[in-house]
């Protein structure tokens, strides 16, 4: 855990990809605020997970109250939702990292890269909230079903965002649940990690593996 950030919110906690997230950073030290578009369903999200793990510190509320509360925000909707949940949640961002997991899947062509009239959900997202917001992409590539589990995942993670220390901060969040994080340049970049969650899915279908993920070649210097 870092100084910076001791609280996380995961707007779509209530999900497989952002329960997984939820579980592995609590593990990590950190506080997680998870949010729905209900109380309700973020608190029965959270006690679902503390059910099963009740070491976790993990708590459920609103979108909004989730994102105002913490000190970095998780955006796990799916595509569809992206806009309409960053437009309850705008209130609660100002001055903070978003880092946003959005992949633009279109139903029923998952398999086909679709990506939107911005270039991608990320700059989408971007473009939405404004300067005042420091939008990072990330996670698009991580098999959700990896981070419920306990073993070695072997996928690195593309983090792409305008603004370097932002971008430092969501590899140390990607290094807390054990993953290899990536500069991957500015946020234009995402359309390529967001494009590869096709094509993975893709390659799960056709060799029948469950979740695909990407490796990075090389020995880094610096």
């Amino acid at each position: 855990m870092t100084d910076s950030v001791n609280s996380i919110a995961i707007l779509g906690g209530t999900g497989d990809l952002g329960g997984g997230l939820a579980r592995q950073w609590s593990r990590s030290g950190y506080q997680i605020l998870i949010g729905s578009r209900t109380l309700e369903k973020g608190q029965a999200a959270a006690q679902a997970l503390l059910d099963e793990f009740p070491d976790l510190n993990v708590t459920g509320h609103e979108n909004l109250e989730a994102a105002s509360r913490a000190d970095l925000v998780v955006l796990t909707v799916p595509f569809e939702h992206q806009l309409s949940t960053l437009e309850t949640v705008k209130p609660g961002l100002t001055g903070k990292v978003l880092v946003d997991v959005t992949v633009p899947l279109v139903p029923p062509k998952v398999g086909t890269v679709q990506l939107p009239e911005a270039g991608s959900a990320a700059v989408q997202a971007q473009n939405f909230l404004g300067e005042e917001v420091n939008v990072v992409s990330a996670f698009q590539n991580v098999g959700a079903m990896h981070l419920q589990e306990d073993h070695a995942i072997a996928c690195d993670v593309l983090v792409t965002g305008n603004k370097r220390g932002a971008r430092d901060e969501v590899i140390r969040l990607v290094e807390a649940v054990g993953l290899k994080g990536w500069h991957a340049g500015p946020l234009a970049n995402a359309a390529a990690a967001e494009a590869m969650t096709s094509i993975l899915i893709t390659i799960n279908r056709h060799h029948g593996i469950e979740g695909a993920g990407i490796v990075i070649t090389g020995e880094a210097t610096k």
